[in-house]
């Protein structure tokens, strides 16, 4: 047995997911009549999501892979839908893993299913539904060639654009077949689109509202009907497809962009939500982040809370959302400025300090909308946020420690430097060494668990950058960039 690693990108996000296990080697049947000789039992896509979720739920295995913040609000509600047999619609605003949660129900798929050889719309040998495999199929009998298909095979996705055409989604008639001589009116010259390919699969939409109304419309037949309709004559497909949709709520609800009679075709109806606890915040960063150095964990909370407070600032448009990609960006953003720090300085370890959260507003800034009359302002209102968020993570983590030694030693002594050219090592030195600061140092590094030089050094930061949002000690910027505590 092996794990199928299922490698997708969610507008932008590289994600990884384990779909289940996978045999190495498909099923052996490869001809109609040793497919019946095997006892294989046909099931309609509903029953083997249906069937392949009940079983997860009872032997309590995880069938979401990697959705986090979900368990007690969406996940119920979409276990019941697909238990229904439903077609959903997923609401939410951007960067709330509507796509990641489309993709994974390709692991409630069986893992493999048989299809007729050269089938264009992958049809089960026990029911062939085009003309041309039911031709095969009378003609060829038992004898009829089998292939298996896996289920990542099964799983079609479509970016809703306005240049869609009805064409791309359920089909049109091929020239190039008509050209071999065949008549208009012969239904094996339908070139199908993604929908009838995805027959006995899923097929999931995203951005549902912009598609224009007279694609919406041609979908009506397809997912109620069965219908194929093209060029003016009709083609009768029991077709076999879950679809599932994503949708923005500021579109579906006050745009008017998705047709009543659609709307209506669809069973469910489920909400996303942006993480509510901030642990499940941190664990979406770390889980979806591309790290190129080491982030400590308190520089991830920071940015977390960064997150967080950017959601209910009035100044930042709300119905637009702050997408979780905010913080992924930011977290990469920080980790690709402590790699920087250390090809220029000859760092053995980049290492993630405070000093690197400087380099994320200017990044971060376009990845938000701020509502009309905060012109010119964006940059004020994204610094306050996280110097709040560092605040917050320094209560925290530190409250409780007695830092009255090390704000003496700074009054009395040389003042610390830090900045993105000095180096962990440096940065240490710099600190002062009289009697009780070296205990107040070394609690600090304990309650952050920093055992190298560089999470060190990144611990004292931030507990330096606290004493100075606290007002205890001074903080300044130099003409090199460097900025110096004291």
């Amino acid at each position: 047995m092996a794990r199928a690693t299922v490698r997708s990108t969610v507008v932008g996000v590289a994600e990884d997911f384990t779909i289940g296990t996978t045999e190495t080697r498909h099923p052996s049947p490869r001809t109609l009549g040793e497919l019946r000789a095997s006892g294989h039992v046909q099931r309609s896509v509903r029953d083997e999501i249906r069937n392949n979720l009940l079983t997860a739920l009872r032997e309590g295995r995880d069938p979401w892979p990697g959705i986090v913040g979900f368990e007690a609000t969406v996940v119920p509600q979409l276990e019941r839908a697909l238990l229904a047999g439903h077609d959903v619609v997923m609401l939410g605003e951007r960067g709330q893993g509507k796509t990641r949660i489309l993709r994974t129900l390709v692991g409630l798929l069986d893992e493999w299913t048989p299809v007729i050889s050269g089938s264009d719309l992958g049809e089960h040998p026990y029911e062939p539904i085009t003309p041309a495999s039911i031709r095969k199929a009378a003609n060829l009998l038992d004898d009829l060639p089998i292939e298996w298909r896996h289920r990542s095979e099964r799983y079609s996705e479509k970016l809703a654009t306005p240049d869609t055409s009805v064409a791309d989604l359920v089909g049109d008639v091929d020239p190039m077949k008509v050209a071999e001589g065949r008549s208009l009116g012969d239904p094996e010259t339908i070139h199908f689109g993604l929908i009838p390919r995805a027959h006995r699969g899923i097929v999931a939409i995203n951005e549902l509202p912009d598609l224009a109304e007279r694609i919406q419309v041609a979908m009506l037949n397809v997912m109620e009907e069965r219908d194929i309709q093209v060029r003016g004559y009709t083609l009768r497909l029991p077709l076999d497809v879950l679809v599932m949709a994503s949708a923005n709520p500021e579109d579906y609800t006050n745009r008017g962009r998705i047709i009543t009679p659609l709307k209506d075709r669809f069973g469910a109806e489920i909400r996303t939500h942006y993480p509510l606890e901030l642990d499940d915040e941190i664990e979406v960063i770390e889980q979806e982040a591309d790290l190129t150095a080491t982030v400590p964990t308190f520089i991830t909370e920071i940015l977390a809370r960064f997150t967080r407070h950017a959601r209910d600032h009035p100044s930042i448009d709300q119905r637009s959302g702050v997408s979780a990609r905010f913080s992924i960006a930011g977290a990469e953003t920080v980790a690709a400025a402590a790699l920087h720090r250390s090809a220029v300085t000859g760092e053995d370890v980049p290492v993630a300090r405070v000093v690197d959260l400087e380099s994320v507003i200017e990044v971060l800034r376009g990845k938000i909308e701020f509502e009309s009359g905060e012109e010119g302002r964006e940059l004020e209102i994204l610094e306050h946020l996280l110097r709040k968020s560092v605040a917050d993570t320094v209560r925290a983590h530190l409250g409780g420690i007695d830092m009255a030694a090390l704000v003496h030693a700074l009054e009395e002594g040389d003042p610390v430097v830090t900045g993105d050219r000095v180096t962990a090592a440096e940065f240490l030195d710099s600190l002062p060494d009289p009697d009780g600061v070296t205990g107040v140092l070394d609690a600090i590094g304990e309650r952050l668990e920093a055992t190298s030089d560089g999470e060190r050094a990144s611990a004292v930061e931030l507990a330096l950058e606290g004493l100075f949002l606290a007002r205890r000690i001074g903080k300044e910027a130099d003409e090199s960039g460097q900025t110096i505590y004291g």
